[in-house]
């Protein structure tokens, strides 16, 4: 037993030389690896000509995703393919319960839900003469493209006072004034219609917008994207866009946004 005991010990320990020697190995391969890429790129030789990435951000009146496909030009410059899917809350936007009756929560006033899907593409710039040698760098992105705002009408669900059910109104409908008047909306035991109500009405309104961002790219010299997005957005519509019953509709958007990027190089 004894014996037993002393060759596991002596088989964990020449594992654990193994592994930290392994572990040493791969951190001086990357190292080697980056040296190289970056003294190719030096050179002026792309080393990864195309990539596709895809992100998530916090938008400050929203959020949303975006598809990325990328095209190097030259070492510094590169061109950025998106499409890009968010969804717009209004500021002034308040979920609510029914003091009286137990319904689930629903934001009073609202018309629309407002998603706008962009589809455009950007001038990606390095910033400085190269990257660091850690892999690290910082990209300057600016373009724009067309916009869609898809327009969903947002429902709510209230006491039918002549069949004595319950029923889906919206804005526009000959409901309109009850759907804007808080005292008779509590007493029809008004809640949210759910998520998914609306979808086989939606429209669309045409528009454009433009882009500026900085990115912080962690992954450099790695197959792998990883980096941080800052950025300014503007859109304008062929027409206002109605969100708030008691809001004056716009039809010009400007957002900031912060977003996380990942994805893949070759």
């Amino acid at each position: 037993m004894r014996r037993l005991f002393i060759v596991c010990i002596a088989i964990i320990a020449t594992l654990s030389s193994i592994a930290q020697k392994t572990k040493k190995e791969l951190r001086e391969e990357k190292k080697q690896r980056i040296n190289a890429l970056s003294k190719i790129e030096e050179e002026g030789v792309i080393a990864f000509p195309k990539q596709t990435a895809f992100g998530l951000k916090l938008v400050n009146d929203g959020y949303g995703a975006f598809l990325e496909i990328g095209r190097a030009q030259s070492v510094k410059k590169s061109l950025l393919f998106q499409l890009d899917f968010s969804e717009r809350k209004h500021t002034k936007e308040q979920k609510q319960s029914n003091p009286y009756i137990p319904t689930s929560p629903f934001i009073f006033g609202k018309i629309n839900y407002f998603y706008p899907l962009k589809l455009g593409v950007q001038q990606q710039i390095l910033l400085g003469n190269k990257a660091n040698k850690n892999g690290v760098s910082v990209t300057a992105n600016f373009g724009g493209g067309i916009s869609f705002g898809l327009l969903r009408p947002y429902y709510l669900e209230v006491n039918d006072s002549i069949g004595g059910s319950r029923k889906a109104i919206k804005y526009d409908s000959a409901d309109s004034t009850t759907f804007s008047s808080g005292a008779k909306l509590q007493g029809l035991g008004v809640s949210s219609a759910g998520f998914g109500k609306g979808w086989g009405e939606i429209k669309v309104t045409p528009g454009a917008y433009a882009k500026a961002a900085l990115r912080f790219d962690y992954g450099r010299y790695n197959e792998v994207v990883s980096a941080l997005e800052v950025g300014l957005t503007a859109e304008l519509y062929s027409k206002k866009i109605p969100q708030l019953v008691f809001s004056t509709p716009k039809n010009v958007f400007v957002n900031i946004y912060v977003a996380v990027v990942f994805g893949k190089r070759k």
